[in-house]
């Protein structure tokens, strides 16, 4: 995927990489739940294979250094994930200052989503002030979060007023380039004040 390969430059990880959709980029594929029956059918029947995984975690807890990546890149991931904001956290203590946080998720208005209602921001945001943390396999159709573009665009935006990330949108495409049926949302780690 030409974006992906655009902002993802250097070392970093896939949260969520599957054998079926390749981004092209060089990261270590992050899952929590290695050999799981459901997503391990699908690739073996859409590709043959099943991508490895290099690191048994999850989208909150990841264990790598401060600061020790390039980017962070997830494809249709988030909508699955308990704690969006607390995946923000610990995505932003990865990634060098500098360093890119790379998001493609299903639209609401292009998916099996269709019809159901937007997760609000104040749904969000109680997610993370009750540490939400259900930690369970779900189908790939099970999604626990459903938007559109500017409804994760809020969600970016409250955690960077909270002090919680210090990310720049750099690029947003509403119908992402990968396979159409999602956005694209690209954000930047802005340094430490007073560094350049």
């Amino acid at each position: 995927m030409k974006l992906a390969q655009k902002w993802c430059v250097g070392k970093g990880l896939e949260i969520g990489g599957a054998s079926y959709a390749p981004l092209g980029v060089d990261a270590l594929n992050v899952q929590p739940f290695p050999g799981h029956p459901v997503f391990e059918a699908e690739e073996i029947r859409l590709m043959g294979r099943v991508l490895p995984v290099d690191i048994e975690a999850f989208a909150d807890d990841i264990p790598v250094a401060d600061d020790s990546q390039d980017f962070v890149i997830s494809s249709h991931v988030l909508e699955h994930v308990a704690n969006v904001v607390a995946a923000f956290v610990e995505w932003h203590r990865v990634i060098r200052p500098g360093g890119i946080v790379f998001m493609i998720v299903p639209h609401v208005d292009r998916t099996f989503d269709a019809g159901r209602p937007v997760t609000p921001l104040a749904h969000i945001i109680e997610d993370w002030q009750t540490r939400r943390t259900e930690h369970l396999p779900c189908a790939p159709e099970g999604h626990r979060h459903v938007w559109r573009t500017a409804d994760l665009v809020e969600v970016v935006d409250w955690c960077n007023e909270q002090s919680l990330v210090d990310w720049e949108i750099v690029e947003v495409e509403d119908v992402d380039s990968r396979c159409g049926n999602g956005f694209t949302i690209v954000c930047r780690k802005n340094p430490p004040l007073g560094v350049v």
